[in-house]
């Protein structure tokens, strides 16, 4: 299975990347613009619209259309997983319905001082079967660019 990983240095405390990345707002703020990103819904574990925190079981319908070019692709989110203690925190995606037949991504965020590292890891599986799988070394092309833009976008909105 192939994985893209990134990590940051983010020169912010712990808990103000920690509750960023903990909403909605914190994924449409750090969603590159081209990827023209709508959020259809979110609803958390109760069946609760639009819940203040991103918690195990919350379920994000969104939309995507890279570069405004194609149909928009639907992509549905579900938080499975969500650990915090002192200092290290985590969170985990699976794309319950998108565009990849695989797509698990774990947000991970560790206190270092006054600061925060960030580390984003997806284990993903390219569309196409065979044919995806021999060009999944080349994601990269696409993933990296994507994630740097995450990345400076979080320290664009907290540093």
């Amino acid at each position: 299975m192939p994985v893209f990983q990134r990590e940051t240095r983010i020169r912010a405390p712990f808990e103000k990347v920690w509750d960023f990345h903990s909403r909605v707002e914190g994924l449409e703020a750090v969603t590159p613009d081209w990827m023209h990103l709508t959020i259809e819904s979110v609803t958390g574990p109760d069946g609760e619209a639009d819940p203040e925190i991103l918690d195990t079981g919350t379920r994000i319908e969104m939309s995507l259309q890279p570069f405004g070019i194609g149909p928009k692709q639907r992509w549905t989110s579900v938080i499975t997983k969500r650990k915090e203690a002192d200092g290290e925190a985590m969170f985990e995606d699976i794309m319950e319905r998108g565009p990849f037949p695989r797509w698990v991504h774990t947000h991970s965020f560790s206190r270092d001082g006054e600061e925060t590292i960030l580390h984003d890891r997806v284990e993903y599986e390219l569309p196409g079967g065979d044919l995806g799988k021999a060009v999944s070394p080349a994601s990269r092309i696409g993933f990296e660019p994507m994630f740097a833009g995450r990345h400076r976008a979080t320290k664009r909105e907290l540093e």
